[in-house]
């Protein structure tokens, strides 16, 4: 073993490089801002690599094709499940504003979840994975919140679809096809107009009796 004044030649280290997890976050990162951007179809894995500041041959050694890449933006964190869940916990009476807000906050925001859930909404036009993992987010999302809205869980099940639905479509006006009396407004402004019409689905008023 050769020597160095003071002591031995370290040997080399094994395992990752330091900075490896660093740039593979960075790929991820990227990739979520380009689905988000440009949809499943039209991001490629060469402009993930130069938003990353990698060459694609790199990003090809974490992921191995765009499909894989894809499936791993996907993750949504659990504290993004949480908030959506919370909003359908409190008291019914004021259900429908606060859960405009939870999901406006969720997938409209600035964090890493809202990147990834509007990736996975504009790749559910193109792309049968991102269109399993929409819907699966959306039945694991009902199931949850169907015990909150009465014994019938049938109509339940169809009210919190219904609303589920009309939240998705608020989020396709305003970032997919950017309607423009829709894309500028302020998240509470959309709050107050559309928090009645999901309290009317989600918890209507009993029918009078005859």
């Amino acid at each position: 073993m050769s020597e160095q004044p003071g002591g031995p030649t370290p040997s080399p280290r094994r395992g990752r490089r330091p900075g490896q997890n660093a740039t593979r976050q960075a790929v991820l990162d990227a990739a979520r801002r380009r689905f988000a951007a440009d949809g499943f179809k039209g991001t490629t894995i060469r402009a993930v690599a130069a938003d990353a500041g990698v060459d694609a041959a790199l990003v090809m050694q974490y992921f191995r094709s765009k499909d894989e890449l894809f499936g791993a933006v996907m993750s949504i964190s659990p504290e993004a499940l949480a908030r959506i869940a919370d909003a359908f916990g409190g008291p019914v009476e004021s259900v429908g504003e606060r859960a405009v807000r939870a999901y406006l906050a969720v997938w409209e925001g600035d964090q890493p979840d809202a990147d990834a859930l509007r990736a996975m909404l504009r790749g559910a036009i193109t792309n049968e994975q991102a269109t399993t993992q929409l819907r699966e987010f959306i039945e694991a999302r009902l199931s949850e919140d169907v015990r909150h809205f009465g014994p019938d869980s049938h109509d339940a099940a169809v009210r919190v679809a219904l609303a589920a639905s009309m939240l998705i479509g608020i989020t396709v006006g305003r970032q997919i096809v950017r309607v423009a009396a829709l894309a500028g407004e302020e998240h509470e402004a959309i709050v107050r107009r559309v928090g009645p019409a999901l309290q009317a689905v989600l918890a209507p008023p009993p029918a009078p009796s005859a």
